[in-house]
């Protein structure tokens, strides 16, 4: 029996594949636990076109993250941190110091997106990463600025 799933299901497929299977494990398993509709002929439209309207929701989604990426290739955010005499810093800029000037620069970008592979304890320039959507990833040049104690 043809069926279309409505639900993932481990060791079969993903929501909206189309898989045939046994019509006892169609019936007694995938129908009645409404993981799986038949594969009707209205179905299969209605199959379509979810599928249709999810791949343009990742395609929109994708445009604009890519949009943000390019706006914040332009974005230069200063920090101060506190050194001490021999230069190091007391603290350090981590991905929620960086989130926090990101929103006030106007960006809404979460700090677990910011890809720090450890937080920043010297003065300098930095990029960092920042990861958008799923194969979008864009760049904030952050400046960290000294101050004596």
């Amino acid at each position: 029996m043809k069926v279309i799933l409505t639900q993932n299901v481990k060791a079969l497929g993903v929501k909206g594949d189309i898989v045939n299977v046994s019509d006892g494990y169609a019936n007694n398993f995938l129908l009645k636990n409404k993981l799986a509709v038949v594969a009707s002929a209205g179905n299969l439209n209605i199959n379509a076109q979810e599928k249709a309207n999810e791949a343009k929701r990742i395609q929109d989604e994708t445009n604009a993250a890519k949009e943000v990426a390019k706006k914040l290739q332009d974005v230069v955010i200063s920090l101060n941190v506190t050194v001490g005499e021999n230069g190091k810093a007391f603290g350090s800029v981590g991905q929620k110091e960086i989130s926090d000037e990101l929103k006030n620069a106007g960006f809404d970008i979460d700090r677990k997106k910011i890809e720090l592979s450890s937080p920043i304890k010297s003065a300098g320039e930095y990029d960092v990463p920042v990861r958008l959507y799923k194969g979008v990833v864009g760049k904030v040049k952050v400046k960290v600025l000294s101050k004596k104690k």
